[in-house]
């Protein structure tokens, strides 16, 4: 009798040996993993962090990144190529100036993906939140879905606080742009008789904050967004794009 084709111990050993000389070796297999892993360790630095937290709101320019982001040139082009290598932005060219957006709405994914495991797997995130953004206890916040009814009802003034650019790249419908480093020049441009919702960039955002802060030492009904123009956008709540007007 043929054991060959019946044997446990034969068949074990010849699928071993169909997987070692095969497509599942373990030099494709370590091939495939330090693919996976290139693309956390990009975003394994805080600066990298950070510029995706930027192109979040939109495209910007390498000059704008590295303004946002408080670095040279030169040290924001070396993050941006390791970005780009891995393929979580993509690049255009106008001109002389090369601009930067994220690949998809994955890699926007990816990173409040990171920020919730953060959230509730970091000692200590709470305090480094803290550090930043300050003691919001005093600083009322409102929900989407609030702040949609309200602004629906008009009886909100939403301010969007991040720099120009990104407002013009895409906003919440009905909101004003005013960064907030022009807040205190143009703070009489705002209704002293209505509420104020001021938001910027996500949950981590201080621009908000510290307009809020500013607005109420200066007698204003002012609270914020609870996280940012992304979430809402995310949400398939209603969102705009270009040149807004000024606060009337």
């Amino acid at each position: 009798m043929d054991r060959t084709s019946s044997d446990p111990a034969s068949l074990s050993s010849d699928r071993l040996s169909i997987r070692i000389g095969g497509v599942g070796d373990r030099v494709a297999k370590d091939a495939l993993f330090t693919a996976f892993g290139e693309v956390a360790a990009a975003l394994g630095s805080g600066r990298r962090a950070e510029i995706v937290d930027v192109l979040a709101q939109g495209e910007r320019s390498v000059e704008e990144i590295a303004e946002q982001i408080g670095q040279s040139l030169a040290n924001t082009s070396h993050h941006l190529r390791t970005l780009f290598r891995v393929g979580l932005v993509r690049t255009r060219r106008d001109g002389t100036r090369v601009y930067y957006a994220l690949s998809s709405e994955q890699v926007e994914g990816l990173w409040a993906a990171v920020r919730t495991v953060a959230e509730q797997h970091v000692a200590g995130l709470d305090r480094l939140a803290r550090d930043y953004l300050g003691d919001r206890a005093g600083l009322e916040a409102i929900g989407r879905d609030a702040l949609q009814a309200r602004l629906a009802r008009d009886e909100v003034v939403v301010l969007d606080v991040r720099p120009a650019a990104e407002y013009t790249a895409g906003h919440i419908a009905g909101a004003r742009s005013l960064p907030i480093a022009e807040l205190q020049r143009r703070l009489r441009e705002l209704p002293a008789d209505r509420a104020i919702v001021a938001y910027c960039r996500g949950p981590y955002c201080v621009y908000a904050d510290d307009a809020v802060r500013h607005l109420r030492e200066h007698g204003y009904r002012a609270a914020r967004l609870e996280d940012g123009f992304p979430e809402w956008r995310n949400a398939g709540l209603p969102v705009a794009a270009g040149a807004g007007s000024a606060p009337a």
